[in-house]
């Protein structure tokens, strides 16, 4: 292997740490808006790092634009999906589970 294809296989590795991590995120979190949160930064992040590190192993530059276009594409829509649902779940005024932040294991 070279170090293109090493360099490659690192940031592959670390994309699917992020998705792996906001996965963790999806089920951990108690609330909408931190679930929102934990998906949205750690796909962008995973996302990121996956096209860079398939980036080198592309033939072309044209490819390589694409997948980056994609990139930037994604993020947005993430972006504005995730400011819908934020907005439409405080519109709606839900209410917030109560969370014990001393880990008494008592609700408030």
């Amino acid at each position: 292997m070279t170090l293109i294809d090493w360099y490659s296989a690192l940031m592959v590795a670390l994309g699917v740490f992020f998705f792996v991590a906001g996965c963790v995120g999806l089920w951990r979190f108690p609330d909408e808006l931190s679930k929102l949160h934990a998906l949205t930064k750690a796909d962008n992040l995973g996302l990121g790092f996956v096209v860079l590190g398939v980036i080198p192993q592309v033939a072309e530059i044209a490819d390589a634009i694409q997948l980056l276009v994609i990139w930037v594409a994604v993020m947005l829509a993430g972006a504005v999906s995730c400011y819908l649902l934020a907005s439409q779940t405080q519109s709606q005024q839900l209410e917030q589970p109560n969370v014990d932040e001393h880990q008494t294991g008592e609700n408030k």
